[in-house]
Parts: structure tokens; C-alpha cells; sequence
């Protein structure tokens, strides 16, 4: 969905330069125009606009595949034209997606007995999947509620306030409280223990993460299953547990395999996955897994026949392309568990590698865990003259967008700089965004500090003004520069 405004009068028409030689006249911008135009010239004006876009590779802020091989590449173009939902037309590709299912239920260890078929359903990504999962989660408890004679009204869902928006989306298009529990200095994800205790009769599930998107952490699943198996025996509840390892799926498998995080806990009855980050597809593709068909409500599978045959379905939406899909499939067959081990290896030491330069500049603390998805968060040890917000701007100028953010409530003085390294995030790439870093240090330390040279002239300025404290200062900082951030997108189109 694109949240567009439109541009000013003096910018209502697209000018191009090399299409002229087809065009003789502007085209609109946001109307439809009346005559055709050459395919050569199409192509030139929107390839002329697209050159203004950033570098996927070089988008250091997005967990997303943005490199795979060229014969993967070619399969994808290849079927670019196939709609995953026609099962009865393109039956090859839905037994690719149920292959798909059976080999990710497997990496999570799935209790499947002897020729048993998994339970999942391919995604557009991981919001969608949880967005499904959720629903199921719903339609079970109030279920349970119907049967026992008791209000169904109010279900709540436990997380903690590091949670992707998409946990947020799933809470208020679907009516589901969603129960936080608030982060710490230092503690950047849920504390089991405090989710526990949220847990009441309406809740649904708790959901943790395996990879915060803040900081790459990963949840402790095993301590939140041991302490809600305690609760459940002593309130008569069968509160269960959805895992959100849209990072860290690929991960934990590969790197950290005694880790207990997946099917292997009693509690765990969904795990939602993101085949398009370290599954290593490109955008558009992700899964929901579930223990068994018990977990799944039979009445939230639609059969349909009108497209030639009896088609089950459990999907938000329709239509869409088959190409992710078998995209999938050719990395799960193309890399093998070696092959899958071996990536992550390699990310996790490029992590490494940019962790350490950090370390030795000596300028900042490091916040992302080495136990977890391969990216480093880091922040300023002494922001009083410069903050996260300058370094992230003018690091672009070299090329790299890395995000700076603050961090959920209780922690929002927190500013965060990440750093997502995937498979195409090269040793080389990870030392010379280091020298990079020292270069704007450089730079930034030369210059007067801005924002915070404008609070000290107005406190000296004001009468009877207190001296604000350094997390006061930070917070009006942080304050300053996301004003800054937003009224430059103001000035664009946003994209949702």
C-alpha cells in the first residue's frame, strides 16, 4: 500500500532527458496520461528515476535478501508468470511448497511420525504468517471459552515491547489485547518471568522472539516454557506459545542446534519464518509452521473447486506469484544443511569483524549479543556532542544506510545504531565500513555540535532554567532529530 501526497504544482509532470527523442511533452505524474508512449521510452523514464533509489546491498538497515545466484535468478523469471494459488494448473509448484513445509517442519523439529505431512502454509512473509498463526490462536481459545460457558470477548496476546509492528497490526485488526512487558537498561527483550506473570485466563498465547530486530537477541523460549508449564499446572490453563523467528530461523538451526527454541518445547505450537531473510530469497516469501492439525481450527480452512478442482486454503489473501516459492525450494535443495551452516559461519564472522573494529575505536558500546542473528547494535559512549542520528545521515553520503533508532518503552533514551550482516555483506565490505565510521567520527568532531549547541545557548539564555540531566539532554536530542528524519519524508513518498 503506498501512502502517496502529491508533490508541489511546480512538480506535477516526469521530465526525461534521453526519452525526449520518443517524447515531445511532459508526462503526468499522478493521472493516467491519454496517449501511448515507445517501450523504449517507458523504460527510460522509469529506469532514469529508480537510479535515485538506494543500494540494496549496501541496505544495511534491512534483514532482506537482496543477492542470490543467476540460476536461481532464472527459475524465478521463469515462473514469474504462474499463480501459486491455481494448485489444479501448476500441481508441480504446489508439491514444491509442501516439500518446503516438510523440510522447515523438520529443521524445527516437528513431531511427525513415519510418513506423517506437515502442518504449514507458504506466506507473502512473515507478517502474514502471524497474522495467521494469531487467528488460530484466537479461534482456540474461544473455542475453549464457548465450550466451558465462559465470555469470549476479550482475548489478550503477552509480548514484550521489542515486538515488530506487524505484532501490533495483528492486535488491532483483529481485536486482541496486546499486553507488553516493558524493556530495561541493558535487558533489551522479554523477561519470561514478568510475561508470565501477564498471563491471565483470556490470554491466547505468548509470543517470543528468536532475533529481536532491535538488537538480533534471542528470546530464552526454554525458561518461558518451564515457568508457563508451572502456571498452567497450578491455574488449570493451557496458555500455549507462538515463537516469531522471522530472523532467527535459519539461524539457530545452523549455528546453535542444542539451543531449545522450536518443537522440541511442549508449549511451542507455531513458529512463524521469514524465507526471505536468512532463508536467502528475495522479498516475498515466508511460513507458518504449526505442531500438528490440532493446532490449526479446521474452520479456518476454506476449500474452494471453481479454479478445477478441490483447493483447501488458509491465506489472508489470493493471488500471488509462485516464483519465491520455488526460489525456496532451490536454496533448501542448492545448499543443504552444509550449505545453510556454512553461510551463517560466514556471516556470523563478518559480525564479528565489524564488532571489533567498533571495539577498538573505542567510541561506542556494543549493544546485539554474540549469541543470536548476525548483526551488530551499537551506540555512542559519549553522544554529548554528536549522536547516533548525525552518524547514520552522514554515513550516507559514502553510500550505506544504517538506521538509528530509539529503543521501546522503558528504554527509549536508548539510541541505537544496527547493522544487519547478510550472506552478500563481505569481510572486505565489513573493514571498510569501519574505516568509514572513523571517517565521520572524524568529520563530526571537527564540526560544532548542532542540535546539542542549540540547547546549551537556549538554557543559558533562559532564567531560572534547571540543568538538565544527561538522559533530559539525550531525550530532546532524540526528540530534535526524528522531527528532522520525518519532515524529510514529508517531502517523499512514504511506502507501506
Amino acid at each position: 500500500m503506498v501512502l502517496s501526497k502529491t508533490a508541489s504544482e511546480s512538480d506535477v509532470s516526469i521530465h526525461s532527458t534521453f526519452a525526449s527523442r520518443y517524447v515531445r511533452t511532459s508526462l503526468p505524474r499522478f493521472k493516467m496520461p491519454e496517449n501511448s508512449i515507445p517501450k523504449e521510452a517507458a523504460y527510460q523514464i522509469i529506469n532514469d528515476e529508480l537510479m535515485l533509489d538506494g543500494n540494496p546491498r549496501l541496505n544495511l538497515a534491512s534483514f532482506v535478501t537482496t543477492w542470490m545466484e543467476p540460476e536461481c535468478n532464472k527459475l524465478m523469471m521463469d515462473s514469474i508468470n504462474k499463480n501459486y494459488v491455481d494448485m489444479d494448473e501448476y500441481p508441480v509448484t504446489t508439491e514444491l511448497q509442501n516439500r518446503c513445509v516438510n523440510m522447515i517442519a523438520h529443521l524445527f523439529n516437528a513431531p511427525l511420525g513415519d510418513g506423517e505431512t506437515a502442518v504449514g502454509v507458504g506466506t507473502v512473509g512473515s507478517s502474514e504468517a502471524i497474522m495467521l498463526a494469531g487467528l488460530a490462536f484466537k479461534r482456540k481459545w474461544q473455542n475453549k471459552m464457548k465450550a466451558q460457558g465462559k465470555p469470549c470477548d476479550k482475548p489478550n496476546i503477552v509480548t514484550g515491547a521489542n515486538v515488530q509492528v506487524c505484532w501490533e497490526k495483528f492486535a488491532r485488526y483483529f481485536e486482541v489485547e496486546l499486553k507488553e512487558v516493558k524493556l530495561s537498561d541493558g535487558y533489551y527483550v522479554m523477561d519470561p518471568e514478568k510475561a508470565v506473570e501477564m498471563v491471565d485466563e483470556n490470554t491466547i498465547c505468548v509470543a517470543a522472539i528468536l532475533g529481536s530486530t532491535l538488537n538480533g537477541e534471542f528470546e530464552d523460549v526454554k525458561r518461558l516454557n518451564d515457568l508457563l508449564i508451572e502456571k498452567n499446572k497450578e491455574t488449570g490453563w493451557d496458555t500455549p506459545i507462538h515463537v516469531d523467528a522471522a530472523s532467527g530461523e535459519f539461524i539457530a538451526p545452523f549455528l546453535y542446534p542444542e539451543l531449545e527454541w522450536d518443537f522440541r518445547l511442549p508449549l511451542v505450537k507455531s513458529i512463524n519464518v521469514s524465507g526471505h531473510k536468512y532463508g536467502l530469497v528475495y522479498a516475498g516469501i515466508g511460513w507458518a509452521i504449526w505442531r500438528n492439525k490440532e493446532d490449526l481450527p479446521d474452520e479456518l480452512i476454506f476449500h474452494i473447486n471453481y479454479l478445477g478442482a478441490d483447493q483447501p486454503t488458509f491465506t489472508l489473501n489470493f493471488s500471488k506469484g509462485s516464483s519465491q516459492v520455488i526460489a525456496q525450494y532451490y536454496q533448501l535443495i542448492r545448499l543443504g544443511f552444509e550449505g545453510y551452516k556454512n553461510v551463517m559461519e560466514n556471516c556470523q564472522e563478518n559480525a564479528r569483524v565489524l564488532r571489533e573494529g567498533l571495539e577498538k575505536s573505542g567510541r561506542f558500546n556494543i549493544i546485539s549479543k554474540e549469541i543470536g542473528v548476525p548483526l551488530v547494535a551499537f551506540s555512542l559512549k559519549d553522544n554529548s556532542q554528536h549522536n547516533e542520528f548525525e552518524i547514520s545521515e552522514t554515513l550516507r553520503r559514502f553510500g550505506w544506510i544504517i538506521p538509528a533508532y530509539t529503543m521501546p518503552p522503558n528504554a527509549q533514551h536508548v539510541t541505537v545504531l544496527r547493522v544487519v550482516i547478510r550472506e552478500d555483506f563481505s569481510r572486505t565490505l565489513a573493514e571498510r565500513l569501519v574505516i568509514d565510521i572513523e571517517k565521520v567520527l572524524h568529520e563530526l568532531d571537527t564540526l560544532p555540535a548542532r542540535v546539542n549547541a542549540k540547547l546549551a545557548v537556549a538554557e543559558a539564555n533562559g532564567s531560572g532554567v534547571h540543568k538538565k540531566t544527561d538522559r533530559e539532554v539525550q531525550l530532546e536530542i532524540t526528540t530534535a532529530w526524528k522531527k528532522f528524519v520525518a519532515d524529510k519524508k514529508k517531502k517523499t513518498n512514504g511506502v507501506c
